[in-house]
């Protein structure tokens, strides 16, 4: 049986690969590794957490001994490397913290990889999942390539860039087999409520503010988070050694159009008047170094490994506003902080 370590599984994007792999794949028995931050959520692998091919450990990449004992115990064939801090406002408050998850965190895994597959490369893989925030901002056209040249605006897309060129440098000066991927933004279910939608969602069900940077005119596109996961799935098993690929929903959308739309769903759903919650939108003072506008051309991989998003983003919204109106408990101990309690509860017992 092959073991794979995915890093970060109990976080937002983690989750979903975890139980994608774990659910497709019998002859693999996952290694989920997460250090259960204030992001990380054992309760969204619930449903997956007694199969027989899973097992969660809980650890820091930072920790460099930690990491080479878990690669020497465990004989990894492959790491899937999601564990990041991605929260771009967090970045600009503290930026030694992504540093030291992003960077110094990623160079730990490469380097457990390489001394213990010891220039062995045969069937052994290292894919470490990146943003498209590596690549700054862009004007009203264009779009963001695999060979666009990085230039990163906040703490946070630094922190990422650093590590792109570690995982880069690492294939170049020892032929480690890597692959890279940057993505757009993600949103569906099980998303920590700091970011946009989820956080909307909630506040409009509870008819507070909802806090909308600077006019609301910056730009992003939307990739729907299981489409992502299938992306990863479709980069890991068929995609070519060294290579990047850029994964995007080809959904672009203005950040005030997204909330107005969101809050017109939310009133159908609620049994309101379509339109009342749109009196909720607050504008705020923008954020420092908030790009104007990122934009995916997601051609490569949908050309050579066939992959392309299943659903536009007004399906997708439909499907995610669905998931938390169905989900309040998830939601409830996610606002409370109880879900903190689910790891002593389950694990530690």
């Amino acid at each position: 049986m092959k073991k794979l370590l995915i890093t970060g599984g109990a976080g937002f994007i983690g989750s979903h690969v975890v139980r994608l792999f774990v659910n497709k794949y019998s002859d693999y028995h996952i290694y989920n590794l997460d250090a259960l931050t204030y992001a990380g959520n054992l309760e969204t692998l619930k449903d997956v957490e007694e199969a027989p091919n899973y097992t969660f450990v809980k650890g820091d990449i930072v920790d460099a001994s930690f990491i080479d004992e878990l690669f020497d115990t465990h004989q990894f064939d492959g790491v899937v490397h999601l564990a990041a801090e991605s929260h771009v406002d967090r970045s600009i408050s503290d930026p030694l913290a992504f540093v030291r998850t992003n960077v110094i965190g990623t160079v730990n895994l490469l380097n457990s990889a390489k001394r213990i597959w010891a220039d062995n490369f045969d069937r052994k893989r290292f894919y470490h999942i990146s943003t498209d925030e590596v690549y700054g901002s862009l004007g009203e056209t264009g779009f963001f390539l695999e060979s666009t040249s990085y230039d990163p605006q906040s703490p946070y897309s630094a922190s990422k860039a650093s590590s792109d060129h570690f995982v880069r440098a690492y294939a170049n000066t020892y032929k480690l087999p890597v692959v890279i991927s940057n993505c757009s933004n993600n949103y569906g279910p099980n998303q920590f409520p700091e970011k946009l939608l989820p956080l909307c969602i909630h506040n409009i069900k509870n008819n507070k503010p909802l806090p909308i940077y600077g006019k609301g005119d910056n730009i992003r596109d939307w990739l729907y988070v299981v489409d992502h996961a299938r992306a990863i799935d479709d980069i890991y098993h068929k995609g070519q050694a060294g290579e990047t690929y850029n994964i995007g929903g080809f959904n672009e959308w203005k950040n005030l159009d997204i909330v107005e739309l969101l809050c017109d769903v939310m009133d159908k759903k609620l049994g309101r008047e379509v339109g009342e919650s749109r009196k909720l939108i607050t504008f705020v003072k923008d954020r420092a170094g908030h790009d104007k506008r990122y934009a995916i051309d997601a051609s490569k991989i949908k050309d050579e490994l066939g992959w392309e998003p299943s659903l536009q983003f007004e399906e997708g919204l439909e499907k995610t506003v669905d998931w938390y109106l169905s989900n309040q408990e998830w939601l409830d101990h996610v606002t409370s902080g109880d879900y903190k309690n689910y790891y002593k509860k389950q694990y530690q017992q």
